[in-house]
């Protein structure tokens, strides 16, 4: 304590100017440094020419990745105004580039309806940037200004040629500095899905993306949707048997509010909402899609009472009974949104509450009476959910975890740990009885519990949830977790703050850890969400040489491994059967013990994205799933034939 430091005056407060913040605190601005944040670069700017696409002045966008990962998005808006700024004295392309939240959302007048409103988007782009170079086209000149260095400006706002007098718009390259980020390669699958799920929202808009680093890739891939939000359904529902043709559409608009709505039923047993304000995927929902639930349940009940669907005595349909196969958009443009949340994941604004409920309400109800057919087909599949609901609520009582005691009546199945503390304390989902037998005795018993599996359980997309807590290992699972499920799940109440899927590394393996995430992704997803599920990594091959042992999880890694041994040495090189072939001692060393082992965490960036693989993969429809692995089977390793 002698060293502890006594000076503390107005000199240790450190004032940080200009994007010093920016670059001293990049998670504050985006979130992460790693490849999500890296990404996230590109939407900052991107939302940009969105703006001016709402605004009405643009309706077409390209985005390049260039051959050195460097990023261009060009528009064809009104182009950033080019005069000089009366606060800042600079040229209002500097202003909105080196400032902090310097932008055309706040008064009102440049932009309507906005999806950046903070004005910390291009600022924040450029002080992560190596370099920025911003071009402008308006009114008959071509403007450039550059910077480098995390924001600095290296050339002012210079008119470097002409232009024709009707060519307007900006347009914006950016390199992101290696310095900040963990990685600078652009994934373009990733800036796929949502360039694509952009063009779905605002329909008429043409987005371009383009991949030069590709030299096969000349003209890119163009996303262009006139039928907007009911496209997106058409697209969602590719690889669903919808129960109606025709897509139900709703529009309104109240007080400056576009509210729009896009659902058709299909003859799954999910549901796909998904909600967006401003072209800002609201994944936590919001008073815009509680109106719309709310509207959706009671004119349901209306029309099946009114056409004796429901008797007088028969219970109403639940919100869950009407939304089971149901695929729904629900977009908001707002002009004054108040998110709730540090990622906008939530809208809260209480009035749009009512006037969702209103404007589904009314486009509904007369989608129901004009549409006899698709409505008695829509009410059959939410009655007949209802019967499967009471029939799942009979076999939830019996997955019940009242207390730790138990678990002493799972039929011998589950082998707890000692410790209390969810925080310290793991569960082994464990393929088979031998390779639990091995778990149980190379296990830490204070804090690893062990549930061995029998079998494949039951595919839970192809079910409801009534056959499923029928399945045997479904209901262990449950009652193990202690989260309870459906209607009733509470997170805080997980018994294990790591799930482990530990199987074979051959196919049945894979197979089963599959069906296992499908079980997570569609009745546990906030499991998921929060990285309490990872999946072991068993060693796929044994290297002996004289007493040394060195397991390894792939050819990659045994080649490598092989090649750093001195060419002389002899050695025993064996493939692994699989968990169950393993001893106690064996299976703790290479996938239990928390020293050694290595995990994967399962993570989930993209809902939307991660519903069409479980669907594609899980789902009724053959041809989807044929044509995936048609397109994917040259990638598959360690195949056993």
């Amino acid at each position: 304590m002698d060293n502890k430091n006594e000076h503390y005056d107005a000199s240790d407060i450190q004032v940080l100017e200009g994007l010093e913040a920016v670059r001293k605190r990049p998670g504050m601005y985006i979130g992460t440094t790693d490849v999500k944040g890296l990404h996230h670069l590109v939407w900052e700017i991107v939302d940009n020419s969105i703006d001016e696409a709402l605004a009405g002045f643009c309706n077409n966008i390209e985005i390049v990745i260039n051959k050195d990962n460097s990023i261009t998005v060009k528009d064809n808006g009104r182009g950033i105004p080019v005069g000089v700024h009366p606060k800042t004295g600079i040229s209002t392309v500097e202003t909105v580039y080196t400032v902090l939240h310097a932008g055309g959302k706040f008064g009102g007048g440049g932009y309507k309806v906005s999806g950046g409103l903070h004005g910390v988007g291009a600022s924040v782009v450029n002080a992560l940037s190596k370099w920025v170079t911003v071009t402008v086209y308006k009114e008959g000149k071509i403007y450039e200004c550059k910077f480098a260095n995390g924001g600095k400006t290296v050339q002012k706002l210079t008119v470097i040629g002409e232009c024709e007098q009707s060519r307007m718009g900006t347009t914006v390259s950016f390199k992101p500095d290696p310095d900040i980020f963990d990685t600078d390669i652009y994934d373009y699958e990733t800036l796929k899905v949502r360039t694509r799920e952009l063009a779905f929202l605002n329909k008429g808009l043409k987005l371009t993306l383009r991949d030069d680093r590709d030299d096969e890739d000349t003209t890119g891939e163009i996303f262009h949707y006139e039928g907007g939000i009911s496209e997106y359904v058409k697209y969602l529902n590719k690889n669903k048997t919808p129960i109606h043709n025709q897509i139900i559409h709703l529009e309104g608009e109240d007080d400056g509010v576009i509210f729009e709505v896009a659902m058709q039923y299909n003859s799954g047993y999910t549901d796909s909402i998904y909600s967006f304000v401003n072209n800002i995927n609201t994944h936590d929902g919001g008073t815009h899609e509680e109106g719309v639930r709310r509207a959706l349940t009671r004119i349901i009940n209306n029309y099946a009472r009114r056409n004796n669907f429901l008797k007088e005595k028969d219970d109403s349909l639940t919100g869950d009974d009407v939304k089971e196969g149901l695929t729904m958009i629900v977009s908001c443009k707002h002009p004054n949104p108040q998110f709730e949340g540090q990622t906008k994941g939530r809208l809260g604004n209480s009035e749009v509450r009512k006037l969702a409920d209103n404007v589904f309400s009314a486009g509904f109800e007369r989608f129901l009476m004009e549409n006899p057919d698709e409505a008695k087909l829509i009410v059959e599949k939410t009655m007949t959910a209802a019967r499967a609901r009471v029939a799942a609520k009979k076999a939830r009582e019996l997955t019940r975890r009242k207390s730790d005691l138990d678990v002493v009546n799972f039929g011998g199945k589950l082998v707890d740990c000692k410790d209390k503390d969810p925080k310290v304390c793991e569960i082994f989902l464990v393929e088979g009885d031998s390779a639990g037998g091995s778990a149980i005795k190379g296990r830490n018993s204070m804090t690893q519990a062990i549930l061995p599996l029998r079998g494949k359980i039951l595919n839970v997309e192809k079910a409801r949830l009534d056959r499923a807590l029928s399945n045997e290992e479904i209901r262990t699972i449950i009652t193990a977790f202690g989260t309870g499920i459906g209607t009733e799940f509470d997170l805080n109440k997980l018994r294990y703050h790591k799930i482990i899927i530990m199987t074979d590394a051959d196919v049945d393996g894979s197979h089963i850890r599959v069906l296992l995430l499908t079980l997570f992704y569609r009745f546990f997803r906030p499991i998921v969400e929060a990285g309490y599920v990872y999946a072991a990594q068993p060693p796929l091959f044994c290297i002996k040489h004289g007493k040394t042992i060195k397991y390894v999880l792939n050819p990659e890694e045994r080649d490598t491994y092989l090649a750093s041994l001195n060419p002389n040495t002899k050695y025993d090189i064996s493939r692994m059967k699989g968990l169950g072939e393993m001893d106690a001692e064996e299976l703790n060393e290479t996938t239990m013990d928390i020293n050694t082992r290595i995990l994967r965490k399962i993570t989930v960036d993209d809902l939307i994205a991660a519903d069409d693989v479980f669907s594609k993969l899980m789902g009724d429809e053959v041809e989807p799933r044929r044509e995936f692995i048609e397109k994917h089977a040259s990638y598959v390793e360690n195949l056993d034939i």
